[in-house]
C-alpha cells in the first residue's frame, strides 16, 4: 500500500513537470505559404505593361483630338473666309448693277429731255395744270411771273400720288449729283429735273405765296416706303435766310422735320444755324439746320453697304435713326386749297 501511493504521486510530479515545460515553450505563428518568387515578378511586370499600354492610348486619343480640333477651326475660318468673299461679290455685283442703272436712267433723261410739255394755262403750278385737266405726271414749263420778275420755269408735276397736283422741289435717286453747294446754287436751283435736282429757293418762295402742303416721299435700301405730310408749309425770302415754318404733320414716317421749324437756311458758304458747330459742313448739305439734324434730305448719297455707317447721309431719325441714309427722297408741294 505504501508502495504504490508513493508510484502515483511519482506520476503526478512528472506530469507536472511537462506541463509546464510546454506552457513556457513559444509557440510557432502560423503563417499562409509564400508564392514562388518568380510569380509575384510576373504579374507586376503584367501590370507595368499594361499601365503603359494605357498610357499609349490616352496620350494617341489627345493627339487625335487636338488634330480634330485643329482641323474644325481651320474648316470654320474658311467658312467664314469664303463667306467674306460672297459678301464682297455679292456687294460689287449689287454695286455695278447700280451704277448700270443709274446710267440707263441718265441716258432715259436725257433722251426724254426733248419731249417735254408746255402749256400757256400753267399759270401758278402743277395744281392749276391739274385743275385743266392735265393729268399725266412730267415735265411742264411754268410761264414767267411778271409781278415777281421770275423767268419762265420748268417744273416736274407729280399728277399721280394722293390726287395729283404736286410740284416737285427736291429729288434724290441717282445719286451722282452733288448736294454740297453754296448759296448761289441753292438760291436758283441746280441738276436734272427729270433726275436729282433742287428746284431753288427763290423758285419754292414763288410757288409758296398762298397757303401750301408740303409732302416727302421716302424709300430705304429694302424697298419700305414713308411718307411725311405737312399741311402748312411756308418759306420766307432771302432777306429772311429762307426761314422754314410748317406744321400739322400726318403719315407715317414720323415726324422729323419739326425740329427744323423756324431754321433759317444754311449752306456750306453761310452759316444760319442755330449751333456753335457749322452744321451745313458738318452734314454736308444745304438745309434748315437747327443744331444739327432729326433729318438730312439734301446730305450725301451714300450707296448700298455704305449708307448705315456716317451722320451726313440722306438721313430721317424717326424711321431709321442718324446713320441709316436713304435710297430716294422726293419733296413736292401743292397749294392748301387744291381739290382733286
Amino acid at each position: 500500500m505504501t508502495k504504490r501511493n508513493v508510484s502515483f504521486v511519482v506520476w503526478g510530479v512528472a506530469l507536472l513537470l511537462l506541463a509546464e515545460t510546454w506552457a513556457q515553450s513559444p509557440r510557432k505563428k502560423l503563417t499562409p505559404p509564400k508564392p514562388p518568387k518568380g510569380q509575384c515578378c510576373d504579374e507586376v511586370r503584367s501590370l507595368k505593361v499594361q499601365v503603359a499600354n494605357l498610357t499609349s492610348i490616352l496620350e494617341e486619343l489627345s493627339r487625335k483630338q487636338e488634330t480634330d480640333l485643329r482641323n474644325v477651326v481651320r474648316q470654320i475660318m474658311d467658312l467664314d473666309q469664303q463667306n467674306r468673299q460672297q459678301e464682297a461679290r455679292v456687294t460689287e455685283a449689287e454695286s455695278r448693277y447700280s451704277e448700270i442703272n443709274n446710267r440707263v436712267e441718265i441716258m432715259q433723261l436725257q433722251n426724254l429731255q426733248s419731249v417735254t410739255q408746255t402749256s400757256s394755262d400753267a399759270i401758278y403750278d402743277c395744281a392749276s395744270l391739274s385743275s385743266r385737266n392735265y393729268k399725266i405726271s412730267g415735265v411742264y414749263k411754268l410761264p414767267k411771273d411778271e409781278l415777281l420778275g421770275t423767268p419762265e420755269l420748268s417744273v416736274f408735276c407729280d399728277m399721280e400720288t394722293n390726287g395729283g397736283g404736286w410740284t416737285l422741289i427736291q429729288r434724290r435717286k441717282i445719286g451722282l449729283l452733288s448736294f454740297n453747294r453754296d448759296w448761289k446754287n441753292y438760291k436758283s436751283g441746280f441738276g436734272s429735273i427729270r433726275g436729282d435736282f433742287w428746284l431753288g429757293n427763290d423758285h419754292i418762295v414763288r410757288l409758296t405765296r398762298q397757303p401750301t402742303v408740303l409732302r416727302i416721299e421716302m424709300e430705304d435700301w429694302e424697298g419700305q416706303t414713308r411718307y411725311a405730310e405737312y399741311s402748312l408749309f411756308n418759306m420766307a425770302n432771302e432777306l429772311n435766310s429762307y426761314k422754314l415754318f410748317i406744321a400739322n404733320y400726318s403719315g407715317n414716317a414720323g415726324d422729323s422735320l419739326r425740329y427744323h421749324n423756324t431754321t433759317n437756311f444754311s449752306t456750306i458758304n453761310r452759316d444760319n444755324d442755330k449751333c456753335v458747330d457749322d452744321c451745313a459742313a458738318l452734314r454736308k448739305g444745304g438745309y434748315w439746320y437747327n443744331c444739327c439734324t432729326d433729318s438730312n434730305l439734301n446730305g450725301m448719297f451714300y450707296r448700298y453697304g455704305e449708307h448705315t455707317k456716317k451722320t451726313d447721309g440722306i438721313t430721317w431719325y424717326a424711321w431709321h435713326g442718324p446713320n441709316y441714309s436713304l435710297k430716294k427722297v422726293e419733296m413736292k408741294i401743292r397749294p392748301a386749297s387744291f381739290h382733286p
